[in-house]
C-alpha cells in the first residue's frame, strides 16, 4: 500500500481495503460497454476513462491482472478507433498513465507498425480531417507519448524494420523529409534488451555520419544527440572510445557560447518547416538533458571520457560566471542540473543492481566519482553568484546532492564559499545565494558531523560543519528584512531545513545538545524580536479589497511568495521542548495582545496557528482565551442589526439614522477577529471549553453594524466549523524516530521504499468526537438552518420596510449561510440522484469507487436538499427586487456553487497547495542516493512533517472524487432534482448585466455540467435562443457566448443533433447584434468551435427525432452564398461550417458524396467572390475537396504513356466542376479576384507575408487548417534570399493542379487564354496568379500535359524568361521551383515535365539581352536544381548537371556583380547536387555508361579547376594589391606583367568563388564540399583586407561563417597546413586575420586536433608574439589569453613557465640590455606574461601573484610595453574585484606595493 493511503484517517483508510475489487468489477464494465459488432460503442467506453483515471491518481492498490488486461483492451481499441480523434486522445492518455506506473511489472509485446500508420494517417497525409487543432495537437501530443511508453515493449526485430522504414527519408539531407526521418528515427527507435543485436559499431558510426551531414541546425542536433544518448545509456557492451572525439566536439559546439565576442549563435540555421519543429520534441535551445545523458553514461574505468569531460567544462565554465551571462546561460543551466540528477539516478541504479553482475565491471568506483564531482564543482564555483535565479537555485540544488555523494570535496567547499559570501557584502544577493546552499545542504551537513557509520578521515574536521550550521544559525536572524525579499525568505528555508533535521530543541545542560554553541533559549528571544520587528514592518502587497470575498490570508511576500514562512513556524515549534515552547508561547501571546498590525493580519494569524497546531492546550490559554476576552470586550456595547441570528431586530429605525462603528475600533476588531479564525484552524477539542465564548464572538460579529467586521466574523466561523468537523494531522512534526546512525537527528522517510515501521509511523489524526460534532450541528442550527428561515421569511413575507434595512439584513444572512457552507464543505451529504422511476434505492455494482471524506458528516442530505430549495426562492426574488445588487448575487452563487458542486471547494483548496508543492524546497529532500551513511533507497526521502501534509492534501483530493464520478456510467440516472433547479437559476446568473455575477455563475455552470452531461443540451438550447433572438440584451448573448465557448459544451455539440443545430444556426442568425462587444464576443465563439471542433458522430447522421443532417447542411450552404446580403463575417462563418460539415460527413458514405460535390462546386464559385476572407477560405476548401485525382498520370504509366488513356476513371466531382470553369470568363474573373488577395508593399515590392496582411488572428484561424498539410510546399529549405516565397502562394498553386487533376485537360483549355493574358499583364499581382496557375499546371501531371507543354505551354516559359520585368523575378522563380519539385511525399518521383522545364532552362540566351536577365535565368536555374533529388538521380538530369557546370565555370568572371552571384549560389547548389549524388552507389547496367559527372575533357576534374585556380589567382591579386599601394605602382607592374584588365578579371572570377563559398555555408550543403572549402581558406583569409571593397565585403562574410565550419578528420590536417602557412604570410593583415581565424578554429576542434597539431599552432602563435608589427603582437597575445581559459593544460603550463622565465630574464638584464635588442623581443615577453595573467579572470591559482607582480615591474618601459603592462594590470583588478578582500591574503606585502604602484599614475611634472 502507498504511504498517503496507508496515512490516511482511519476511517477513510479502512475504506480503500474495497478498491482493488471496484476496480475489477470498472475493468469489467469497462469491457462490456464495448461490442465488437459496433465501431460506434467505443464511444461508450469513453465515460469510464475519468473512473480509470481516479485510481491510478489515488495510487490504489489494485490487482495486476486488471491493469494488464485493461492495457490490452486498451491498446485494442485505440487501434480500432481509426478516424476518431477523441476516443484515441482519452485512451491514449490513460494508457500512458498506466504503462508509466505499471509498465515494469507488466509482460506486453505492442508493435510499432500500427501506431505509426496512426500518425501518419492523421498528420502526415494529405487530407486532413475536420478536426480543430487542439484536437490534433492534443492527438499529435497523446500519440508520441503513448510511443515513448510502448518503446520498451517493441519485440525484437523493430529497430531493424524502423532504421529501413526510416534510412531512406534520410537520404538527402536537403529535403524536408530527412527533418520528419530523424524525429521519427527519435520516437520509435526502441533502445530495450529485445533489440539489442541491431544496435552495432558500425550502425553508430552511421548515425554519427548522419547528424554531421546537416550543420548548424538546432533541430536535427536535438534529433540525433537524443538518439545516441539513448543508447549510451543502455548499451554497453559498444566501444565508445572510438566516438569520443568527434561526439564532445559536437556536444561543445552545441552550447551557443559567444567566442572571442563573436556572435553566440549561427546567423543562419537551417530552416525547419514549422509544422515538423511543431511536431516532434525541439527545444529551440541546446539539447542539454541529452548531453547530460550522454556524459554521465560514458564514464567508466578506464575510458578517457573523463578527460573529455574535463576539458569541456574547462571551456565553458567562464560562461557560467556572473559576468559573463547572455541568452546561453538557460541552456548551461539546464547542462548543470542534468549532469547532477542523471549521475544520481545512474549511482542509484548501480547501486541497486549491486547484486546483478551483467556489467558490475563498469560500475563507477570511488576514485571516479570523485574525479566527476572535482569537475562539477567548477561550473558550481563559478555559477553559484549568478544573477540569473534558476542558475542560482540550480548549484545551491546541485551542491546538495553532490555532497551526499562526495562530502569530502563538497563540504568544505560549501563552507569556505559561504565565509566568503559573509565577507564580501558587495553584490546583496551572493549572501542569498549562500544562505539558500546551506540551507539545501544542512541536512549533509548534520549527518557529516554525526553519523556514526561515515569515515571521518576523509573528512577533516567534522565540528568545522556543526561550526558552519551555527554561524549560518546566528546570521539568519539578521537575514530577516522587510526590505529584501529573497534573502528572508532564503532565511526561512535555512531555519526550517536546520530544525527539519533536529529531533528536539532543547536546552541540554550535560552537553549532549546537538548545537552546544548554541543557547536556544536565548536565540530564541532574539528570533522572535527579529520576527516580530519584522512583522511590523511589513507592508501589504495589494490594497485590502472591501467585502466578504477577502481571504484571510492575502498578505505579503511572506505568505504570496512561497511556503517557506508558514512551514518555518510550524517546524520550529513543533520542535521545541515543553520549557521552550512555553517561553516563546508568552512571547508571542504578549505581541499579539500589545500590537494592530492590519498590514500583516495573515502573518499574525499564521504565527498563532503554528502556536496552537503545535500545543493546542497551552495555547488556547495563553494565547486563544486572551484574543476571545479581548473581542468580546471590543465587541460589547457596539450598536448591533439584530441580523446576526439573535432575531431582536427593529424594523422602525431607518438604517442611515443607525449610530456607525468608528474605523479604528472596526480596524482592530476585524484584525483581531481575522487572526482568531486562523489561529482556531486547528483547535479541535480544546475549543469546547471556550463553546460560548466562541458562539457570543460570531453572532456578535454578525450583528455588528459593519460589513468589514461581519466578513471577519465569517471567517471564524468557517474556520471554527472545520476545526471541529474535518479530518487533520495533530503533533505533525513532533520527532518519532531518531536516524539510526545519529540519535540526535530525525529520521526521514521515503515513499518508495516502506517498511511496515515507516506505515506505522504514520500521523495522529483528528477524528471529532461526539460532543465537537454536535457542537458544530449547534452552529449549524444557529447559522444555516435559522439563517434559511430567516431568508425565506424575508423573501416570502418580505418582514422589511426599509430597503437599506433588507439589503443589511439579506447580505448579514447570505454571508451565514455561505459561511456554514464553507465551513463544513462535504461533511454535509450531497443530494441524491433521481432515477427513470423517480428514486435511487441501489446503486447497484457502482456504489462506490474510491474512498475519501473530509471529516466527519454533520447535517443530512434533506438539509442540503432544504438550503437548495430556499436558495431558489432566494434567488428568484433577488431577481425580481434586487437585481442590481451585485453584492447579493455574488453571495447567491457562491453559495449554489457549494450546495450543486459537491466536493469541488476540496478540490481547488488541493490544486492550490498542488502550486505551492511546485515550490518545495531541496531543503527537505534527501536524495535516495547516500554515501555518508550508505543507505539507499528507491526514491527520495522527506522529514516525516512534509510527508504527513502530502497524505493531508491527497486526503482532500480523495474526498473531492470520492462521489464525483459515481453516477456517471448510469444511463438511468439523472442529476437530482435539486442540481436542476439550481442549475436553472445560474443560467438567469450567467446573463445578468453585471460582468463579474455572469463570471461568477459561469464558472459554477460549468462546474455542474463536467459532472452532469446530460444537462448540456437543454443549456445549449437555452443559450443559443439568446443569440438567435433580436430583442436579447447585449449582457445575455456576451453571457451566452461565454458558456457556450467552453471546451465541455463544444465536445457534447459532436454528439446531439439538436443542440448542434441549434447552436450552429444560432451563431448565423446573430448578425443583428449591433454592439462591438456582441459581435466580438460572437466572433471569439466561431473561432473556439472551430479550434475544439471534434468531428461529427455518426449516431447524427442516423438520427430520426432531430433535424437530418443533410437538411443542416442545405440550410448552411444556401446561409453561404453572396448574393444574401449577409455581413460579410457571417458569410465567412457559414462557408466555414459547410466546410467542416460537409468533411465531417466523409464518415457517413450515404450521404458523402452529394455533399462533397455541391460543396466543391460551391467554393469554386466563391474563388471569384467579392469578399477577400471567403476567397482564402474557398483556396483552403478545394485543397482539402479535391482529392480523386482520376486524370493524374501513376508511376508505372509514365513510362509507357499511352496516348489519349481514355479509360480514365470520372471523378464524382467532375460534373458538378465542368460546368462551373466552362462559363464563359469564369478563370478571367477568378484570377483578377486571386490577384486581389497578394498585397505588393511600396516600399520593397515585396509582400506583407501577403493574405496575413489583411487578416486577423481570428481571421487566420477560420480561413486556414493549423495541421495544413505537413508536407506543404517548399519541401527544401529557403535560404536564398532572390526566391523570396512570400509573394507565392503554394495553396493557390495546389488548387489549379488538384482541379486539372480532377477534371482533366478541358480545364487548361479554359485557362488557356486568361493565362497567357495575365502572364504579359504589367501588375505584379497579376503576374503572382499567372505564377501560381502556371506552376499547379505544369505540376499535374496528367493525360495530355505533354502534348499542352509542346502546345503553348513551353512557349510561355520562354517567353517568362526573356520578359523584361525584374520585380516578378521571385514569383516566376518559385513557380519553376513549384514545377519540378519531386513527387511524392518525399519528392524522390520525378515529375512529367521536369526533364522539358530543365532543358528549356538550360537553353542559352541569345547575346545581346541585358545582364539581369541574365541573373534572372540563372535565379530560376538555381531555384530548379534545389528541388532536385541528388541520390536518384536519373541520366538525363546527370546529364543537365553536367553541362550547366561547364557553362558556370566558363561564364565566372561575367561582367555583371549581379550574374556572378547568380552564378556562385547555382554553383554551390549544383557542386554539392553532383557530390551527394556521388556518395551513393548506382547500377547503371540499363542505362548505358554513368559519365563522370562534372568532368570535362582536357580540363580536369571541375573541384581542381575552382581550388587550384582560386589559390592561383589570390596570389595574384594580394601581390597587385600590395603593389598598387606602394609609390612605384606603374613601373613595376609593368615589370612583374600585371595588366590591369588581367586583375580585373581575376577579381570578378575570385568574386563569385566567395558567393560559392557563402552559399554553400548558408545553405547547410558545406558537408559535401568540405575539401573544396578547406582548399579556399587560404584565399579567404588572405584577401579580407584588400584595396577592392567588394572583394573584401565578400571575403569578410565568408569569413566569419567559416568560424562556424568545423571540419571532420582527413580535411582537418588540411586545414591547419593552410593556417599554419598563413601565418607567416608577408602580409601582416593576413597574419593578423588568420590568428583571429585561429581562436574559434582551435575552440571548435579542441578533441579532434591531434597533439602534435596544437602544438605547431600555438608555437606559430608564440612566434607571432614578436611580430614586427605591434598590431599582430597584441592580438596573438589577446588569442593565446583566450585559449588558455579552458585550453590544454599541459601545453598552457609549458607556455606559462616559459613566459615567466623569459621575462624574468628580460626584466634582471634590465639597464645591461644592448641597444640592439629589439622592441618585438621585450614587448613579446611581456606580452606572453600578460597573456597568461589574463587567461585566469576571477582564480588566484598559486603561480597567479608572482606573474602579475613581474608584469607591474615593466612600468617603466616605453610604450608600448607600458601601455601593455598598465591594461593588463587594470584588467587584473576589474576581474578580481569581487573577491579581492580574500585573494589578496594571496600576495606578499613587498608583491601589493609593486601592483600599488601600477595603479597611481605618473605625475605630469616627472
Amino acid at each position: 500500500m502507498h504511504l498517503y493511503n496507508a496515512w490516511l484517517p482511519p476511517p477513510v483508510a479502512e475504506e480503500t481495503k474495497k478498491e482493488k475489487e471496484s476496480f475489477t468489477s470498472v475493468v469489467k464494465s469497462v469491457k462490456n460497454s464495448y461490442r465488437s459488432d459496433e465501431l460506434e460503442s467505443i464511444d461508450s467506453t469513453l465515460k469510464w476513462i475519468s473512473i480509470i483515471d481516479l485510481y491510478i491518481k489515488a495510487k490504489s492498490e489494485i490487482a495486476l491482472e486488471d491493469v494488464g488486461e485493461l492495457v490490452d483492451f486498451g491498446l485494442k481499441l485505440f487501434g480500432l478507433s481509426q478516424n476518431k480523434l477523441y476516443a484515441q486522445v482519452r485512451w491514449g492518455n490513460v494508457l500512458v498513465r498506466l504503462l508509466n506506473k505499471y509498465g515494469k511489472k507488466l509482460s506486453l509485446k505492442v508493435q510499432w507498425r500500427p501506431l505509426y500508420d496512426c500518425l501518419v494517417n492523421t498528420h502526415f497525409t494529405r487530407n486532413t480531417g475536420p478536426e480543430g487543432w487542439r484536437l490534433r495537437q492534443r492527438h499529435f501530443e497523446t500519440v508520441t507519448s503513448l510511443v515513448r511508453s510502448c518503446r520498451k515493449f517493441f519485440p525484437a526485430g523493430s529497430a531493424f524494420e524502423i532504421w529501413s522504414e526510416f534510412r531512406s527519408l534520410l537520404e538527402n539531407p536537403w529535403h524536408n523529409s530527412s527533418f520528419e526521418g530523424s524525429g521519427f528515427v527519435r520516437l520509435f527507435l526502441p533502445t530495450n534488451l529485445d533489440n539489442k543485436d541491431f544496435f552495432s559499431h558500425e550502425w553508430i558510426g552511421q548515425c554519427i555520419d548522419q547528424w554531421n551531414s546537416i550543420p548548424n541546425c538546432q533541430f536535427w542536433d536535438s534529433q540525433w544527440a537524443a538518439v545516441i544518448a539513448r543508447c549510451i545509456k543502455n548499451y554497453k557492451f559498444i566501444d565508445w572510445e572510438s566516438f569520443l572525439p568527434v561526439l564532445f566536439t559536437q556536444y561543445l559546439n552545441m552550447f551557443e557560447v559567444p567566442i572571442a565576442n563573436n556572435n553566440a549563435s549561427f546567423p543562419f540555421s537551417v530552416d525547419v518547416p514549422r509544422n515538423t519543429r511543431f511536431l516532434f520534441p525541439n527545444k529551440s535551445v541546446t539539447p542539454a538533458k541529452a548531453i547530460a545523458k550522454s556524459i554521465v553514461y560514458l564514464l567508466k574505468p578506464g575510458s578517457s571520457a573523463q578527460d573529455y569531460f574535463e576539458k569541456l567544462v574547462n571551456l565553458l565554465e567562464q560562461f557560467y560566471h556572473p559576468s559573463n551571462g547572455g541568452r546561453w546561460t538557460y541552456s548551461l543551466e539546464r547542462f548543470l542540473r542534468y549532469l547532477v540528477i542523471t549521475f544520481q539516478k545512474r549511482l542509484q541504479r548501480e547501486q541497486l543492481n549491486i547484486d546483478d553482475n551483467t556489467h558490475a565491471e563498469l560500475f563507477l568506483d570511488k576514485a571516479q566519482r570523485t574525479s566527476f564531482v572535482e569537475v562539477v564543482l567548477k561550473l558550481i564555483n563559478r555559477g553559484q553568484y549568478s544573477k540569473n535565479e534558476s542558475l542560482a537555485e540550480t548549484v545551491a540544488s546541485a551542491t546538495s546532492i553532490l555532497a551526499y555523494i562526495e562530502p569530502s570535496l563538497v563540504l568544505p567547499f560549501l563552507a569556505s564559499r559561504f565565509h566568503m559570501a559573509l565577507e564580501t557584502m558587495t553584490a546583496t544577493h551572493q549572501l542569498t545565494t549562500a544562505v539558500m546552499s546551506v540551507a539545501y545542504s544542512g541536512r549533509v551537513l548534520f549527518l557529516a558531523s554525526f553519523s556514526s557509520s561515515i569515515e571521518k578521515e576523509n573528512l577533516g574536521s567534522n565540528n568545522g560543519f556543526i561550526d558552519l550550521v551555527m554561524i549560518a544559525l546566528s546570521n539568519a536572524l539578521l537575514g530577516m528584512d522587510a526590505n529584501d525579499p529573497p534573502k528572508t525568505l532564503a532565511t526561512m528555508q535555512l531555519i526550517g531545513s536546520i530544525f527539519s533535521n533536529i529531533g528536539e530543541v532543547n536546552e541540554n545542560e550535560d552537553g549532549q545538545s546537538i548545537l552546544p554553541a548554541i543557547s536556544f533559549s536565548e536565540w530564541l528571544d532574539e528570533f522572535l524580536c527579529r520576527l516580530f520587528s519584522l512583522l511590523q514592518h511589513l507592508e501589504p502587497s495589494s490594497v485590502l479589497n472591501e467585502g466578504f470575498h477577502t481571504s484571510a490570508t492575502s498578505g505579503t511576500f511572506l505568505v504570496e511568495d512561497g511556503p517557506y514562512y508558514f512551514c518555518m513556524l510550524e517546524v520550529l515549534f513543533g520542535k521545541l521542548s515543553r520549557p521552550l515552547y512555553i517561553q516563546a508561547l508568552k512571547k508571542v501571546s504578549k505581541f499579539v495582545r500589545t500590537n494592530i498590525l492590519p498590514g500583516a493580519i495573515s502573518e499574525v494569524g499564521l504565527l498563532c496557528c503554528a502556536c496552537v497546531h503545535s500545543n493546542p492546550e497551552e495555547s488556547a490559554i495563553h494565547l486563544i482565551e486572551p484574543i476571545l476576552t479581548s473581542i468580546i470586550s471590543s465587541l460589547k456595547g457596539l450598536p448591533v442589526t439584530g441580523y446576526g441570528g439573535s432575531g431582536s431586530f427593529d424594523n422602525s429605525i431607518s438604517n442611515k439614522s443607525k449610530p456607525m462603528i468608528s474605523p479604528a475600533l472596526e480596524t482592530a476588531v476585524d484584525y483581531q477577529l481575522k487572526i482568531l479564525s486562523v489561529a482556531i484552524s486547528y483547535g479541535g477539542p480544546v475549543l469546547l471549553r471556550y463553546k460560548d465564548k466562541l458562539k457570543e464572538v460570531i453572532l456578535t460579529a454578525f450583528e455588528a453594524r459593519s460589513w468589514k467586521i461581519n466578513g471577519a466574523g465569517d471567517h471564524v466561523l468557517r474556520s471554527l466549523l472545520g476545526s471541529l468537523v474535518f479530518y487533520y494531522p495533530i503533533d505533525q512534526y513532533k520527532c518519532i524516530s531518531c536516524h539510526p546512525d545519529a540519535a540526535l537527528i530525525e529520521k526521514w522517510i521515503s515513499t518508495r521504499s516502506c517498511k511496515n515501521e515507516e506505515l506505522m509511523h504514520g500521523p495522529k489524526w483528528h477524528i471529532p468526537n461526539d460532543d465537537e460534532l454536535s457542537y458544530a450541528n449547534e452552529l449549524l442550527n444557529l447559522h444555516f438552518c435559522s439563517a434559511l428561515d430567516d431568508l425565506l421569511r424575508m423573501c416570502q413575507a418580505k418582514i422589511h420596510s426599509d430597503p437599506g434595512n433588507e439589503k443589511e439584513h439579506l447580505k448579514v444572512t447570505l454571508l451565514r449561510v455561505d459561511s456554514s457552507l464553507q465551513g463544513v464543505l462535504s461533511c454535509l451529504p450531497d443530494f441524491r440522484p433521481s432515477s427513470g422511476n423517480g428514486r435511487v434505492d441501489d446503486l447497484g455494482q457502482n456504489s462506490f469507487f474510491i474512498a475519501g471524506a473530509t471529516g466527519s458528516v454533520v447535517g443530512s442530505s434533506e438539509l442540503r436538499g432544504k438550503a437548495a430549495e430556499i436558495i431558489h426562492v432566494v434567488c428568484k426574488y433577488l431577481l425580481e427586487e434586487r437585481s442590481d445588487d451585485s453584492i447579493l448575487l455574488i453571495l447567491v452563487i457562491r453559495i449554489i456553487d457549494a450546495l450543486g458542486n459537491f466536493g469541488s471547494l476540496e478540490y481547488d483548496e488541493w490544486s492550490n497547495h498542488r502550486q505551492a508543492w511546485k515550490l518545495e524546497s531541496s531543503a527537505i529532500i534527501e536524495p535516495p542516493i547516500n554515501y555518508i551513511v550508505q543507505s539507499q533507497s528507491k526514491g527520495k526521502k522527506r522529514p516525516r512533517w512534509a510527508l504527513i501534509d502530502k497524505a493531508y492534501m491527497h486526503n482532500s483530493w480523495r474526498s473531492s472524487q470520492s462521489s464525483y464520478h459515481l453516477f456517471r456510467p448510469e444511463e438511468n440516472i439523472s442529476p437530482p432534482n435539486h442540481v436542476t433547479t439550481l442549475m436553472s437559476d445560474l443560467l438567469t446568473l450567467s446573463l445578468h448585466s453585471y460582468e463579474t455575477v455572469r463570471a461568477l455563475a459561469g464558472k459554477s455552470i460549468l462546474k455542474m455540467l463536467k459532472r452532469w452531461p446530460s444537462m448540456i443540451s437543454k443549456c445549449v438550447l437555452t443559450l443559443t435562443e439568446n443569440l438567435g433572438n433580436p430583442d436579447s440584451a447585449e449582457h445575455a448573448v456576451l453571457g451566452s457566448c461565454a458558456i457556450l465557448g467552453t471546451q465541455t459544451v463544444i465536445k457534447r455539440l459532436t454528439m446531439d443533433p439538436k443542440a448542434l443545430s441549434s447552436f450552429l444556426l444560432g451563431v448565423l442568425a446573430s448578425s443583428h447584434h449591433e454592439s462591438l462587444k456582441c459581435q466580438k464576443a460572437i466572433n471569439e465563439l466561431f473561432v473556439k468551435y472551430n479550434i475544439y471542433f471534434a468531428g461529427v458522430s455518426r449516431n447524427i447522421f442516423r438520427t430520426s427525432d432531430g433535424p437530418k443532417f443533410t437538411d443542416l447542411v442545405s440550410q448552411i450552404g444556401s446561409m453561404s452564398v453572396d448574393t444574401n446580403g449577409f455581413h460579410w463575417r457571417y458569410n465567412l462563418m457559414a462557408n466555414r461550417m459547410l466546410l467542416l460539415l460537409t468533411m465531417a460527413s466523409r464518415s457517413d458514405p450515404d450521404s458523402s458524396s452529394k455533399i462533397e460535390s455541391e460543396a466543391a462546386a460551391h467554393f469554386l464559385k466563391n474563388l471569384k467572390s467579392q469578399l477577400p476572407q471567403t476567397r482564402i477560405l474557398a483556396i483552403s476548401a478545394l485543397n482539402t475537396l479535391l482529392r480523386e485525382s482520376p486524370h493524374k498520370i501513376s508511376a508505372q504509366e509514365k513510362h509507357n504513356i499511352v496516348g489519349g488513356m481514355e479509360g480514365n476513371t470520372k471523378s464524382s466531382l467532375e460534373g458538378d466542376l465542368s460546368q462551373i470553369f466552362q462559363e464563359d470568363g469564369f478563370f478571367n474573373h477568378t484570377l483578377i479576384s486571386l490577384s486581389h488577395v497578394h498585397v505588393i508593399t511600396d516600399s520593397d515590392s515585396a509582400s506583407s507575408r501577403g493574405n496575413h496582411a489583411f487578416q486577423s488572428l481570428a481571421d487566420k484561424s477560420i480561413t486556414r487548417f493549423y495541421f495544413d498539410f505537413s508536407s506543404s510546399w517548399p519541401r527544401t529549405p529557403s535560404w536564398i534570399s532572390i526566391l523570396g516565397n512570400d509573394t507565392f502562394y503554394s495553396n493557390f498553386a495546389r488548387i489549379f493542379k488538384r482541379l486539372v487533376q480532377e477534371c482533366g485537360m478541358p480545364v487548361l483549355l479554359s485557362l488557356q487564354s486568361s493565362l497567357e493574358e495575365f502572364t504579359n499583364a504589367k501588375e505584379r499581382s497579376k503576374q503572382c496568379v499567372a505564377a501560381e496557375v502556371l506552376a499547379g499546371v505544369m505540376h499535374s501531371d496528367v493525360c495530355g500535359l505533354s502534348e499542352a507543354w509542346d502546345s503553348w505551354l513551353s512557349i510561355q516559359l520562354q517567353n517568362i524568361i526573356q520578359a523584361p520585368l525584374v520585380e516578378s523575378i521571385p514569383e516566376w522563380a518559385a513557380c519553376i521551383r513549384y514545377a519540378v519539385t519531386g513527387k511524392g511525399k518525399y519528392g524522390t518521383r520525378v515529375p512529367l515535365l521536369r526533364q522539358k522545364i530543365l532543358d528549356c532552362l538550360v537553353t542559352p540566351l541569345p547575346q545581346t539581352v541585358a545582364t539581369n536577365l541574365v541573373a534572372k535565368r540563372y535565379t530560376f536555374l538555381s531555384a530548379a536544381l534545389l528541388e532536385i533529388s541528388p541520390p536518384r538521380m536519373p541520366l538525363l538530369e546527370i546529364q543537365f548537371h553536367d553541362r550547366l557546370l561547364k557553362e558556370l565555370l566558363d561564364n565566372m568572371h561575367h561582367d555583371s556583380a549581379q550574374v556572378r552571384e547568380a552564378i556562385g549560389v547555382s554553383l554551390s547548389v549544383l557542386c554539392s547536387n553532383i557530390r551527394l549524388h556521388e556518395s551513393f552507389p548506382h547500377d547503371r547496367s540499363d542505362e548505358g555508361s554513368d559519365p563522370e559527372v562534372g568532368g570535362a575533357p582536357g580540363r580536369g576534374r571541375w573541384e581542381q579547376i575552382l581550388t587550384e585556380r582560386a589559390c592561383e589567382l589570390a596570389q595574384n591579386i594580394q601581390s597587385t594589391s600590395y603593389l598598387e599601394n606602394s609609390e612605384i605602382q606603374a613601373d613595376k607592374a609593368a615589370k612583374n606583367g600585371f595588366s590591369t584588365d588581367e586583375t580585373q578579371e581575376d577579381i570578378k572570377w575570385m568574386e563569385t568563388i566567395f558567393h560559392f563559398i557563402i552559399s554553400s555555408l548558408k545553405s547547410g550543403r558545406s558537408q559535401f564540399l568540405i575539401d573544396i572549402i578547406v582548399s579556399l581558406l587560404y584565399p579567404v583569409i588572405s584577401l579580407k583586407e584588400t584595396s577592392n571593397k567588394d572583394l573584401s565585403t565578400l571575403a569578410k562574410a565568408a569569413f566569419e561563417l567559416l568560424k562556424w565550419r568545423i571540419f571532420p578528420e582527413p580535411h582537418l590536417q588540411k586545414a591547419v597546413s593552410v593556417l599554419l602557412l598563413l601565418s607567416d604570410d608577408s602580409n601582416w593583415r593576413t597574419r593578423f586575420a588568420t590568428l583571429t581565424y585561429l581562436r574559434t578554429f582551435v575552440y571548435r576542434h579542441t578533441f579532434i586536433l591531434s597533439k602534435v597539431e596544437k602544438q605547431q599552432i600555438w608555437k606559430t602563435m608564440e612566434n607571432l608574439l614578436v611580430d614586427n608589427q605591434v598590431e599582430v603582437r597584441e592580438h596573438a597575445a589577446a588569442v593565446l589569453a583566450g585559449l588558455m581559459k579552458g585550453g590544454d593544460e599541459d601545453l598552457s603550463r609549458d607556455f606559462r613557465e616559459r613566459a615567466f622565465a623569459d621575462a624574468l630574464s628580460v626584466q634582471r638584464k634590465g639597464m645591461k640590455r644592448r641597444p640592439s635588442e629589439s622592441i618585438p623581443s621585450i614587448h613579446g615577453a611581456v606580452l606572453a606574461l600578460a597573456a597568461s595573467v589574463l587567461s585566469v579572470p576571477y582564480d588566484m591559482p598559486r603561480w597567479l601573484p608572482d606573474h602579475v607582480t613581474l608584469l607591474a615591474r615593466f612600468i617603466g618601459e616605453p610604450s608600448p610595453v607600458r601601455s601593455t603592462v598598465m591594461k593588463a594590470v587594470a584588467e587584473f583588478r576589474r576581474t578580481h574585484a569581487d573577491t579581492w578582500n580574500v585573494q589578496k591574503d594571496s600576495f606578499s606585502e613587498e608583491q601589493l606595493e609593486v601592483l600599488a604602484d601600477t595603479s597611481s599614475s605618473a605625475s605630469y611634472f616627472a
